[in-house]
């Protein structure tokens, strides 16, 4: 049952905090106990497998392919940790910072909906469930988008919606045709029978359908407009838990459909992967360069570091994914710590423009610490997590003579440190222009900085004492390139 676990959780707290829908402050309780039971259940589970390798449970007894299949590699378990670390974080901040009309409108189980869809998406041992987790995902967070009704928040709710919709659309046709096509829709099942598949062509389109509808899901460029059009529109706390998790359960089945599945094309598939890559690293920092407002920068960093997760597996070489899997670990943190700061900054100064910012530093020279930590860090700046994430991949790169790519990588490295010292300057550095400071909590200031400062904490840990974090994602990598153990893990019926 140990598997089952971090979809349980959050349902049930889901379900807690619904039959407490009168009692605000119940809510608030309930959703910090199952935020912290989630992170620990899945730091049990990250154990487990690393211990005792690949665990399954087969719903119901029903054996592989019949029945429904809950797997846990170490990439899901490593993803499923991070998703509780989030989870948590998120909770945290939002006891200080999410408006009383929100909550009483159901944003604590419409969070733990969301993280239910989210570790669905990363235990699930099969296609068609990979596509209802997503559509439990896209419901919880739509309705969290638009939780509070102001015009940004509909007019960004729209378009994320409305491409949301075409690629599951894309997605369900794929797996109608996949399912036609060999007759089976178990991830384990479908790599044996895709092996022998009698219309290569056939396969080779599908892979690209799942490429166009999980790269949606991802942001991928060209795809990705969605993404800083909707971002910066709802609460802080609601952009922080998008930013870290939502793209990265997209990146999530990419590299789970493009490792285990779709192998017999590597030199045409995963190459248009490598050109993909490149172009999201370079539209995507150039969107935030040329940008103005705070979470609209970190928006489109987002998707230009989408580049860089996926490169690894367009690379596709043990040394390349185990880039993509430190580095997704990576960004994760840092991304959501740098939303989470960027809602203090709009607590102290109320706005996110950098033209009305300003003076930070000065008033505050701990958050402009904690500011610069995780920035320095997305920037890929020694001896943070960031320059160990982006080093892998650019050995990598290097390795296999993809000489252009590393030339991406290293270029759109400097850009990203250029915007990030662009919010640097106009936010924290340049004297403040404010007559008067909006009135600011201190015990709701308590909530929100203790999980920044654990997050930046950790970020500096993983860039100090990386052997531990890099030996994870390697053992990670080779599970993933190496996929015999995961197929024999399911079919043989270990549970």
């Amino acid at each position: 049952m140990r598997p089952v676990l971090p979809i349980l959780i959050p349902l049930m707290t889901a379900v807690a905090a619904l039959l407490a829908w009168r009692w605000r402050g119940v809510q608030r309780g309930v959703s910090l106990l199952g935020a912290v039971a989630l992170l620990v259940a899945a730091l049990i589970l990250l154990a487990s497998v690393w211990r005792d390798g690949i665990q399954v449970v087969q719903i119901g007894s029903w054996p592989a392919p019949f029945g429904i299949t809950v797997v846990v590699d170490l990439f899901s378990a490593i993803m499923v940790a991070l998703a509780g670390l989030m989870g948590l974080a998120v909770a945290v901040y939002s006891l200080g910072s999410m408006d009383t009309a929100r909550e009483e409108f159901g944003y604590y189980p419409l969070l733990h909906i969301l993280l239910m869809g989210v570790c669905g998406a990363f235990l699930t041992g099969d296609l068609f469930n990979l596509y209802v987790w997503f559509e439990v995902m896209l419901m919880a967070s739509f309705v969290l988008l638009v939780l509070g009704g102001e015009r940004a928040q509909i007019e960004g709710a729209i378009k994320y919606v409305t491409l949301n919709l075409m690629s599951s659309a894309l997605l369900l046709a794929a797996v109608g045709i996949l399912y036609g096509l060999v007759g089976t829709l178990n991830m384990a099942d479908l790599a044996q029978k895709l092996r022998s598949a009698h219309h290569p062509g056939l396969v080779t389109t599908l892979s690209m359908l799942f490429l166009v509808a999980f790269g949606i899901k991802a942001a991928v460029f060209p795809l990705f407009f969605w993404l800083p059009a909707s971002y910066h529109t709802p609460p802080v706390a609601v952009s922080a838990i998008f930013a870290g998790l939502l793209t990265k359960v997209g990146v999530y089945a990419l590299i789970r459909v493009f490792t285990l599945l779709f192998r017999h094309d590597v030199g045409y598939t995963h190459t248009l992967i490598l050109i993909l890559a490149g172009l999201t690293m370079i539209t995507g920092v150039l969107g935030a360069v040329a940008q103005n407002e705070f979470r609209r920068i970190l928006s489109f960093h987002i998707v230009s570091q989408i580049g860089y997760m996926i490169m690894g597996l367009g690379l596709f070489t043990p040394l390349a994914l185990t880039g993509s899997v430190f580095y997704i670990t990576h960004h994760i943190i840092v991304k959501t710590n740098l939303f989470l700061i960027s809602g203090v900054v709009n607590r102290l100064c109320g706005t996110y423009e950098l033209k009305n910012l300003g003076g930070l530093y000065q008033a505050h020279p701990g958050l402009a610490v904690l500011f610069m930590i995780p920035a320095l860090s997305l920037a890929g700046l020694p001896p943070l997590s960031g320059f160990w994430a982006k080093l892998t991949l650019v050995q990598a790169g290097l390795e296999t003579e993809q000489y252009v790519i590393v030339l991406v990588a290293l270029a759109v490295g400097v850009l990203t440190l250029l915007s990030m010292l662009k919010i640097w300057t106009e936010a924290f550095w340049k004297p403040s222009t404010r007559n008067s400071q909006p009135s600011v909590n201190r015990r709701q200031l308590v909530h929100v900085f203790f999980p920044i400062i654990v997050l930046a904490l950790l970020t500096v840990v993983i860039g100090l004492v990386v052997q531990p974090f890099f030996v994870l994602a390697e053992r990670a990598a080779d599970q993933l390139i190496n996929p015999e153990a995961y197929i024999r893990a399911v079919l043989g019926g270990t549970s």
